[in-house]
């Protein structure tokens, strides 16, 4: 996999990002995926999901948030996070020009995204692997205040076996929010998307299901006739 270190300032420091595949050849989206909560840019997460976008003729910027660059296990505050995919889109708007960018990511990464977004943030989708609806074991604690304010087209893709977004519940946000959300459940996947041996599939059939919905999702919603249709909206 073909691949270029960046360098981004971040607030009073700076993270380590990485463009993965080639972009701004063909016009093809420039996904922008941040990290989960206990992992960073280089985890195999993160690199299996790249891998599988970039195979398909999708580019991917991955980076590490500040706390992920110190080589700290704590969290930064969310304001912090979405400062940090803010300056990373920038830069990557800079270097790449006239590419529409998703946004997005696994878990934290993802919902930090979302909130973004949901704050008016400019992009052309959002992408939410793994979101965490809720802490885990505490499913009354719904993080979905702020999904109905998002107005770009979203694709959120969870495992039915996942711990922190029970699938009752997510059905049931899912059923009041608009048209532009996309709810794709992975049979058998937990949060971090592995199944047992009894699901009768393979982590490797779960990455390529990911990577097959994410195609023909960004495909749709990046063309041009979609960009015209929700500039006339």
């Amino acid at each position: 996999m073909q691949s270029r270190a960046w360098t981004v300032r971040c607030g009073a420091g700076e993270v380590t990002a990485t463009l993965d595949g080639l972009a701004g050849a063909d016009g093809s989206p420039l996904l922008v995926l941040a990290h989960g909560a206990g992992g960073n840019m280089a985890d195999r997460g993160m690199r299996a999901v790249a891998g599988e976008f970039v195979a398909r003729g999708l580019p991917v910027v991955r980076f590490n948030f500040p706390y992920a660059e110190r080589r700290s296990r704590r969290p930064d505050p969310m304001p912090v996070l979405q400062d940090c995919i803010t300056a990373v889109v920038a830069y990557a708007r800079d270097q790449i020009r006239a590419t529409p960018v998703v946004i997005g990511g696994r878990s934290m990464g993802g919902r930090a995204a979302s909130m973004l977004a949901a704050d008016g943030f400019a992009c052309d989708g959002l992408l939410l692997l793994a979101y965490p609806l809720h802490p885990a074991g505490q499913p009354e604690k719904l993080r979905d205040a702020h999904l109905s304010r998002i107005a770009q087209p979203v694709l959120c893709v969870n495992g039915t076996r996942d711990p922190l977004c029970r699938r009752d519940l997510m059905d049931a946000v899912v059923a009041r929010l608009a048209a532009n959300w996309r709810m794709h459940w992975l049979d058998g996947a937990d949060h971090s998307f592995h199944v047992t041996k009894a699901a009768g599939t393979s982590d490797a059939d779960v990455l390529h299901e990911i990577g097959a919905i994410a195609k023909a999702w960004t495909d749709e919603v990046t063309s041009p006739t979609a960009a015209v249709r929700r500039s006339l909206r």
